[in-house]
């Protein structure tokens, strides 16, 4: 995707921005997207070898014309306190953050009748909890900076009544009541939640894991719009949310899925 062609945001030039699980995937799109946007960036993910390759592509592509090289911090979401030291270090590193865009997860499939009490909290661990946290972490910084947008993911795979992944699925359908609540939370100080809903998004991971013939011909069939959804695509509605375009969008849901859900 020639990112050249495509809708400038000249406000979030330097602004500080944080991104989880930023390493690959949808996240590593959101952390080029807005490299290219010239803001600053931080992110965190667990798999340290591809997200210091990301660093150091991103750094040999856009070199002094775009942003400053993004800021990878090693980091489990799980581990609570590590997340919110992260989020500390990167504020100290660009200034307190402008946007923070909740994006890891794992969608790991497991059958509803072989969860055990301990998997169960693990996937709410991966999925949901780690989200609120890094909201409260941020908060205060958007506070100073005069406020802020929070960019949390939900998924459309609960809209459809998918089974195979109940802890993801539970997770995802709970992130639009811990935005709306939190939009109202944190409305006063001018800061804005909201969440974006993917479809199927064509990661790395999602084609070496799932798509067949027979999966991409469903996917078409059920799609309004017939192409395949790229992770840019992804990356360019988190743009618009997190600029001053969006000032007034709070509380709201955002879903890109082809017309699928």
């Amino acid at each position: 995707m020639d990112l050249s062609k495509l809708a400038r945001h000249p406000g979030l030039k330097g602004r500080s921005v944080f991104v989880t699980g930023g390493g690959s995937g949808i996240g590593a799109a959101i952390v080029e997207a807005f490299v290219d946007q010239g803001a600053k960036v931080a992110f965190v993910d667990i798999n340290a070898e591809v997200s210091n390759q990301l660093v150091a592509d991103l750094k040999a592509q856009y070199g002094p014309q775009g942003g400053s090289a993004p800021l990878f911090i090693q980091c489990d979401l799980k581990d609570i306190p590590a997340l919110q030291a992260a989020i500390a270090h990167a504020g100290k590193e660009h200034g307190d953050l402008s946007a923070l865009v909740n994006n890891g997860a794992n969608d790991q499939r497991h059958k509803w009748d072989e969860v055990t009490p301990e998997f169960w909290n693990d996937r709410i661990a991966v999925n949901l909890s780690h989200v609120f946290f890094a909201m409260q972490a941020a908060a205060p910084q958007m506070k100073r900076a005069g406020g802020g947008s929070i960019v949390n993911f939900g998924s459309i795979s609960w809209k459809l009544a998918m089974g195979g992944m109940a802890g993801y699925t539970a997770s995802k359908a709970a992130m639009h009541a811990l935005s709306r609540g939190m939009a109202r939370d944190l409305g006063p100080d001018k800061i804005r939640v909201n969440t974006v809903l993917p479809g199927w998004i064509m990661t790395e991971r999602q084609k070496t894991l799932w798509l067949t013939p027979e999966a991409d011909a469903m996917r078409d069939a059920a799609q309004c719009l017939k192409d395949r959804i790229q992770p840019m695509d992804v990356a360019r509605l988190v743009l618009f949310l997190a600029s001053d375009d969006a000032r007034m969008c709070t509380a709201q849901e955002f879903t890109i899925d082809g017309g699928w859900a």
